[in-house]
């Protein structure tokens, strides 16, 4: 039916609904980037569970979020039952094997999963600004503190790192005014609010070291499938922005430590991005520009990206034309917007003679989906109205205590749970403060120490010199004493002047 060299996604029909042919995504193509779109409860999920058991067969390590806890499952083997069979049978996937496959649990707060933490300095001053909604001025300000913490080699690792450092910049704003641009503290002071709020929804848990290293999701095993790395999300949805900024992130950093390689017989990694509309959603458009440049080159870094979401609309166009394989699940039209997405989605996949695109993707039924891969040479092939294959895993999701055996069996168990706080610009700056605080105090007590009076004859009674062993004061004591009480007096000052010689002559 299907070889070595592709991944068996569903059986297309005729227009009887007879079986026409297996459908399948090219290997070599697999780094060509890709789109799962459909509207809820179309049967998203189950396809995206199968692209990523066919890429781990094939030995490429897969990236993926679980926005509701169901992609789980795929570290389980799969059960027998009728309506999956049935499908088997439909699509001729015969044998229909259950297998289980390597997963590796990751969670950016801890809980289901192994930690996942990125420093502030590999964050970047970009990517933060829009993970904090920053303005135009506020964004200004952030790049400034960047670049002084590269100046004077502050390191940023975490949130406090990072508050210390915008401290530091507020109180040398007319400073740094004159060397970069204007420098507000109520700029530093929203920067620094919204820094706080991050930190309440649990952001401070990402900022940090040990940082996850690239290398621990691209293992494959040792019978030679790759592992598949599962995010758990559906706690970090309730921070959409944080979730978006952190694929991003990923993203960008495979895209920078990531050899070329060209076009390979198959792609080192496979990326999903599960509610990929959350990345567009109010970004600017350096941003977009960002991210379809990553898209772009990305390809010959030999990883391939699969955004999954509910409407083709919510992809940029510029990203749009780089996603070469298709999977259209069923889309509603009730709305104008929602006839429109369903125009655009019909008009991005090459026509088939046999139906109308657009009044099919209305009729499609649960696990059914209009499918165009990227035949030879790359050409997209014509859209097929296909039923997606059934998955060799778990449908559904595992239970607690299945998922705490496999994060306690994991390849990388004990690599990330705790926190490494080494010495950075929160430390720094405070060793800063602290030496010119001390410096300070210095200058104060010996300016206090050299403003003393000390009268020559008196044995240094208002001095540090010598003094009487008794307690007792002599008469002139008391009268000296006396006179230094009244110098806040003009009386006084004058008394003082006229006991050192240089009281002035006529007063």
């Amino acid at each position: 039916m299907v070889d070595e060299t592709s991944i068996f996604i569903g059986a297309s029909r005729k227009p009887d609904d007879s079986y026409q042919r297996a459908e399948e995504l090219l290997l070599r193509y697999g780094n060509r980037h890709g789109l799962v779109t459909g509207a809820t409860g179309t049967g998203k999920t189950v396809s995206l569970q199968i692209l990523a058991e066919g890429f781990s067969n094939a030995g490429v390590p897969v990236f993926c979020a679980d926005i509701k806890g169901d992609l789980s499952g795929i570290s389980m083997m799969g059960e027998a039952k009728d309506f999956l069979v049935k499908r088997a049978e439909q699509v001729k996937l015969d044998p229909y094997q259950f297998q289980e496959f390597p997963v590796i649990f990751w969670d950016l707060f801890g809980e289901q999963g192994h930690p996942i933490r990125a420093t502030i300095s590999e964050m970047g001053p970009l990517l933060l600004s829009r993970l904090m909604n920053l303005t135009e001025a506020q964004e200004g300000v952030m790049n400034i503190a960047f670049r002084i913490a590269d100046e004077e080699g502050l390191l940023l690792l975490d949130l406090k790192d990072l508050q210390a450092l915008l401290a530091n910049i507020a109180e040398r704003a007319d400073e740094l005014s004159a060397r970069y641009g204007n420098v507000t503290k109520p700029s530093v002071g929203a920067i620094q609010r919204t820094l706080l709020v991050l930190e309440q929804q649990g952001a401070a848990n990402f900022f940090g070291e040990p940082a996850l290293r690239i290398a621990d999701i691209m293992r494959t095993t040792r019978d030679g499938r790759g592992a598949i790395s599962v995010l758990a999300a559906d706690k970090l949805m309730m921070n959409p922005r944080l979730y978006a900024t952190f694929l991003l992130w990923l993203m960008s950093e495979l895209f920078e430590e990531l050899p070329e390689v060209g076009d390979l017989d198959q792609p080192k990694l496979v990326f999903f991005f599960d509610e990929a509309h959350l990345l567009f959603e109010d970004a600017p458009k350096v941003l977009i520009d960002r991210v379809e440049q990553v898209v772009r080159l990305i390809r010959s870094k030999g990883v391939g990206v699969y955004f999954v979401t509910q409407n083709p609309l919510d992809i940029p166009e510029k990203v749009l034309a780089q996603l070469g394989n298709r999977v259209q699940h069923a889309l509603r039209a009730y709305t104008p917007r929602e006839q429109q997405a369903v125009r655009t989605a019909a008009e991005t996949f090459r026509p088939n003679p046999d139906f109308d695109c657009a009044t099919a993707i209305t009729q499609l039924a649960t696990g059914e989906a209009l499918v165009s891969m990227l035949e030879d040479k790359g050409v997209p092939a014509i859209v097929q109205r296909t039923l997606i294959r059934p998955p060799s895993s778990r449908l559904g999701p595992i239970t607690p205590d299945e998922r705490r055996k496999i994060i306690a069996e994991s390849p990388v168990a004990g690599q990330y749970d705790q926190v490494v706080d080494r010495e950075s610009a929160f430390e720094m700056l405070q060793k800063k403060a602290k030496e010119a605080q001390d410096a300070e105090a210095q200058a104060q007590q010996q300016n206090s120490g050299g403003s003393r009076w000390t009268i020559p004859g008196f044995d240094d009674v208002l001095g540090t010199g010598n003094r009487r062993s008794s307690n007792r004061q002599t008469v002139a004591e008391a009268a000296i004493k006396s006179v230094v009480r009244s110098v806040g007096s003009s009386v006084g000052r004058a008394i003082v002047r006229g006991i050192l010689g240089s009281l002035a002559r006529g007063r």
